[in-house]
């Protein structure tokens, strides 16, 4: 798997993920994860701490596994870092020598895994990681392709004064490119990120196949009901307590 958060993106992941950072936003997002959970849970793709570092506060025992070592890098330098041990390595592979009673992974990071293979991979992973009755969390964007014209493979994601992000889609594929242009200090960096997109049902077979079964899914962190018009979706699987 190739890193495509090192370098700038690292450097600058907070400032220009600053949205995702919104206290508000945090503090759903670690409710939702603490009640899911038995006391202790298992971040892949822990990044920088979003979500880790909320959820810790909230008595929650962390640890994490994080592909990028800028990432982890950026991450020990926050307060609270320090009681979170994080295993640098890819979330398809690395195996702990523990089980925990939630895996979650945030903020479209499966679709990083640019292959179904490497993507089931992950739900192998995450079932391996879990106590029996156990839950894996996925929050995961639903592509609007209804936006598209017949032949068209080319999104517009966002336009602001900092940021313009441009989603580049091969339909037949499931994979894409988003272009991101940021203007930092009067420069204009580019940034490329390679992904796969996947729908809910295919997830649910992933799921399924690594021996979980969907329990809940929502739109969002505040459980808001889940339609065909929903941009994202918040799932739970829940493996089997036989297994």
């Amino acid at each position: 798997m190739e890193n495509h958060f090192d370098g700038w993106v690292a450097e600058h992941y907070d400032e220009t993920s600053a949205t995702m950072f919104d206290p508000a936003l945090l503090d759903r997002t670690s409710r939702f994860l603490a009640d899911r959970s038995e006391g202790d849970a298992l971040e892949f793709a822990l990044g920088t701490g979003r979500v880790a570092l909320p959820l810790a506060e909230k008595g929650i025992r962390i640890e994490g596994i994080e592909f990028s070592a800028a990432m982890i890098e950026r991450f020990r330098a926050k307060p609270g870092s320090e009681s979170i041990p994080v295993a640098h390595g890819d979330m398809t592979t690395v195996r702990l020598d523990r089980t925990f009673s939630l895996v979650y992974l945030v903020w479209n990071t499966i679709s990083n895994l640019v292959t179904q293979d490497a993507q089931v991979a992950c739900f192998e992973n995450a079932a391996a990681h879990l106590r029996p009755g156990g839950r894996f969390v996925l929050e995961l964007w639903v592509p609007d392709l209804r936006r598209m014209l017949p032949g068209e493979q080319h999104l517009l994601c966002d336009v602001s004064e900092r940021h313009i992000g441009i989603d580049e889609i091969d339909t037949a594929t499931q994979t894409g490119t988003s272009h991101h242009y940021w203007t930092t200090d009067g420069r204009i960096h580019h940034a490329t990120t390679p992904w796969r997109y996947c729908w809910p049902a295919e997830l649910d077979l992933m799921a399924r196949l690594a021996g979980m079964d969907l329990v809940e899914r929502w739109a969002d962190w505040e459980c808001t009901p889940f339609t065909g018009n929903s941009a994202s979706h918040v799932s739970v699987w829940q493996i089997s307590r036989g297994r």
